[in-house]
């Protein structure tokens, strides 16, 4: 989790973010749906997206 936070907090740079309590719920809601869990490379999945990881997965053999 803390290092979740620390690439939310650095990517987002929410030190320095202006605006509402609804438009930084907005700003982070998209981060974590649309890069985080689509885009972002993870060790796991052999540095690939999960959406890459996905279509991969989805080719027949």
């Amino acid at each position: 989790m803390e290092s979740f936070f620390a690439t939310l907090k650095m990517e987002l740079n929410l030190h320095k973010a202006q605006g509402n309590r609804t438009d930084m719920r907005n700003l982070v809601f998209e981060w974590i749906e649309v890069f985080y869990n689509r885009e972002r490379r993870h060790s796991s999945l052999g540095y690939r997206s999960p959406t890459r990881f996905e279509e991969h997965q989805a080719r027949p053999n």
